[in-house]
Parts: structure tokens; C-alpha cells; sequence
């Protein structure tokens, strides 16, 4: 069984996930109703992920034998001041998911919970990816704030293919075997 250390605090990871599920699909109302449906998508996916994360960290705890608690999520932020704000604050989201990613292996790492460290090595590479993504959209939102379109451009040319699958993925709850 995991430390509990890391357990009590893989639990609130949980939580932090299903926020930034539900803050993605905020962000991505927002672009739906702006009609910029290539941005709205990427969200959508966006949450989706989120969502994934959250279930591969309750399977991770079910398959360990240890207690999961699915906390409640404060509601997220739905006004936004321009087709920037919402990356902005995706940015903002995915640093601090790094921080907590971060903090979390550390605490594996200083328990000697050699099987949880390892779990842990994929959402530290996910984090890097997630933060790279983010901050280069970013950059293209606020060069084309005036000109919803390019966006709309960029996404459906740089991410309108949909990614594969991630065999080294852990495997999410609910997602069978």
C-alpha cells in the first residue's frame, strides 16, 4: 500500500484534477460561444484529459488498496475579458498542476513509496508537454486578440489532428482491464 502521506494528498490531486475538468469546459463554453469551434474542441479535449487524469489517479489508489476520496470542486471561473483570458488563465492552471505533480513525488520519493514515485513519472512528463502546449497557444492568442480567426487557423492546423493514445499511460478507472 502506498504511504499515507501520499495517499491523503494524491486524494486531493484528485480533486484538483476534476477542477481543471471543469475549468477547461468553462474555457471551452466560452470559445463555443464565441463560434470558434477549433478552440472549443481543443478544450473540450482538454477536459476530457483532465477528467482521464483524475480516473487513472482513483485506479491507481483502488488498485493499491487505498481509500479514495472524490472531494467536491469550487466552480469555475466563467467570465472572461477577451479570447485571452481563458489561456491565460489555462497557463496559470497547468504551472500550478506542475507545482502539485511536483510535490507529490517528492512526497513518494521521501516515504521510499518506490511504487508511487514510478506512477508519478508520467504526469511529470504529461506536465512538461502540458505547459509547453499552453504557453505556445498563448503566444499566438495574444499576437491575434484583434483577429479571433488566426486563432481559429492555428488551432485547426496544429491541433485538429487528435493525439494517439499514450501506451505508457496508467491506465484510468472505468477504462476496463
Amino acid at each position: 500500500m502506498p504511504a499515507e502521506r501520499f495517499v491523503e494528498q494524491l486524494n486531493i490531486q484528485i480533486g484538483n484534477e476534476f477542477a481543471a475538468h471543469q475549468q477547461y469546459v468553462a474555457c471551452a463554453v466560452y470559445y463555443d460561444a464565441l463560434t470558434m469551434p477549433q478552440t472549443a474542441g481543443f478544450f473540450y479535449a482538454q477536459a476530457l484529459e483532465e477528467r482521464g487524469h483524475a480516473m487513472m489517479m482513483v485506479k491507481y489508489l483502488v488498485d493499491q488498496d487505498a481509500p479514495v476520496r472524490i472531494p467536491g470542486v469550487a466552480s469555475p471561473e466563467v467570465d472572461f475579458e477577451d479570447l485571452v483570458a481563458p489561456v491565460a488563465l489555462a497557463l496559470e492552471q497547468e504551472r500550478r498542476v506542475t507545482v502539485q505533480i511536483n510535490e507529490l513525488t517528492k512526497i513518494a520519493r521521501e516515504e521510499s513509496d518506490f511504487a508511487s514515485d514510478q506512477f508519478m513519472q508520467w504526469f511529470i512528463k504529461e506536465q512538461v508537454e502540458e505547459v509547453a502546449t499552453m504557453s505556445d497557444l498563448l503566444r499566438v492568442v495574444e499576437r491575434s486578440r484583434d483577429d479571433p480567426m488566426e486563432v481559429e487557423n492555428f488551432m485547426a492546423r496544429e491541433h485538429s489532428s487528435g493525439e494517439a493514445s499514450d501506451p505508457t499511460a496508467p491506465k484510468a478507472a472505468g477504462a476496463g482491464a
